[in-house]
């Protein structure tokens, strides 16, 4: 296992420190907050180290695994890097709009994924018969199931593990994984309730930087993890090497194995 390496140093310079205005400050962090500085709450950043090397070893695990992670950031600032990295690694998201029930009423979920893949065959069939209208109508309809359904389109399953980018904000998702027991990794700011998140990530989760840097690491943790799927999958397949031996003059045939020496003659 390699989780990739960082320090407050990496941190500081991704202002990460930075958490908000000590009026909208949630008391609940207040364990994670360092110093206050021009109205600012300054988080403790010695804290962010640990618990964000305890968060990358659970998505090197379930990740490794075979397991899916769903990364969930609606804010501007996360929504485009979001997508990349669930595309870059194989994984899904929701960046635009979390639908009520998105998790917990995934039968609902299913249909409408499937009435946006049936739109998309829909318009773009030549041979159709709808009017110009009505194939504008279509393609708004998919345009708008396409943003917010996109990112899960191929998810079959709950996932293994859900990330989160502002945890207040998008507290349905948190919500939602917490009635499964899907656990929860989420970036909290100073205005947020840490105690709703299962892996807490105390930093800024509003700096584009500090964003991209959290981005970064996972996505050489989940990187790193697939070369152990990899080395495990070689191992389960190895077999011992055999070679077949015929002696002519009897027609006998021998197998030597690093296992097993096993001769017999054959007719």
């Amino acid at each position: 296992m390699t989780i990739p390496s960082f320090g407050l140093k990496d941190l500081i310079e991704a202002g990460v420190h930075f958490g908000h205005k000590t009026q909208r400050w949630n008391p609940k962090m207040e364990k994670y907050i360092h110093s206050t500085r021009e109205n600012v709450h300054i988080i403790d950043l010695t804290q962010t180290v640990g618990l964000l090397n305890e968060a990358l070893n659970k998505i090197n695990d379930v990740a490794s695994k075979g397991g899916k992670i769903l990364f969930v950031s609606t804010k501007k600032q996360a929504s485009k890097r979001i997508a990349e990295l669930a595309t870059d690694t194989n994984h899904y998201y929701v960046n635009h709009r979390w639908l009520g029930g998105m998790l917990t009423n995934w039968s609902t979920i299913t249909n409408s994924i499937k009435k946006m893949k049936d739109l998309e065959i829909s318009k773009s069939n030549p041979n159709n018969e709808f009017t110009k209208k009505e194939v504008l109508q279509m393609e708004r309809q998919h345009q708008k199931l396409m943003m917010s359904l996109f990112g899960i389109s191929e998810m079959k399953k709950a996932p293994d593990l859900i990330f989160i980018i502002d945890t207040k904000l998008e507290h349905k998702a948190v919500a939602e994984a917490k009635n499964l027991n899907i656990p929860v990794i989420g970036i909290v700011d100073t205005n947020a309730d840490p105690e709703v998140i299962d892996f807490p990530i105390p930093g800024n989760d509003d700096s584009r930087r500090s964003i991209n840097l959290y981005c970064d690491l996972i996505h050489k943790t989940i990187e790193s993890s697939k070369q152990e799927i990899v080395f495990e999958e070689k191992k389960v397949t190895e077999v011992p090497e055999q070679k077949n031996i015929v002696d002519d003059s009897n027609d006998t045939v021998k197998v030597d194995s690093k296992d097993s020496d096993i001769s017999g003659d054959t007719k």
